[in-house]
This record gives C-alpha cells, structure tokens and sequence, in this order.
C-alpha cells in the first residue's frame, strides 16, 4: 500500500460530520449587540435608581436577566428545537431541574438554619423570665 493511497484512507469515516450551521458572523453581532442592551439598561437602572423601588428594580434586572439568557442560547449555543438539537434541549432540561433543585433545598436550609439558630432571641426570653 502506498503513503499517499494511506494517507487517504476512509477520510470520510474520520470528518467531523457536523451538518448543522455554525453562527455567521452577523448572528454573533446580533448577539453581541443585545447582550450588552441587555447588560447596560440594568446597570443603568441600578445606577440611576430609576425605578425608585427596589423590588421593581430586582424583578425588572431578573427579567432582563431571563432574557438574556435566551438571547445566550440562541445566537451563542445555537440551541434551537428541530430534531438535531432534541438531546441538547434534553439536557437543558435536565440542568434547570438539578438546579432548581439545588437553589429551592439550599434557600429551605438556610431559611431554617436561620429559624433554628438565633441565639440573640434565647438569651432575651431567659432575661425576661
């Protein structure tokens, strides 16, 4: 066998395969472009105290923040719903489940630590009595 007829050897069997499209060069721009709208409008927000209330100011910064996520996974993950992406939306659903598991089980421990452990309100019904 030859180098060059080796060398050539099932290259078919060796490519990437990826047939689905990467971004183009204007997708990441779109990309870019509302990432940082979507950075900049709540940083204003929070330095200007626009809102006035800080509760608006939290929900309105944890809706951009959502949105911005979206934004992420589509333009940069590529992450779409035709059946190439099925194991990639899988597994986006998998992780939003691990982690609303662990932020809901660390703010439930945390809250009863905080019930069960305050010293300063023992000592104040000891004194009292």
């Amino acid at each position: 066998m030859s180098l060059d007829n080796h060398a050539n050897h099932d290259a078919d069997l060796h490519s990437h395969g990826d047939t689905h499209g990467h971004g183009s060069m204007k997708g990441y721009m779109i990309g870019f472009v509302l990432s940082v709208i979507l950075t900049a409008i709540p940083f204003w927000l929070v330095m200007t105290g626009a809102l006035g209330d800080t509760q608006a100011t939290a929900l309105t910064i944890m809706a951009f923040a959502f949105v911005q996520i979206i934004v992420h996974m589509i333009y940069f993950l590529h992450m779409n719903t035709s059946s190439e992406g099925g194991w990639t939306i899988m597994a986006l659903a998998f992780t939003v489940v691990l982690v609303v598991i662990t932020l809901s089980g660390s703010i439930w421990v945390m809250y009863h630590m905080n019930i069960n452990m305050m010293p300063q309100m023992a000592a104040e019904a000891m004194g009292a009595m």
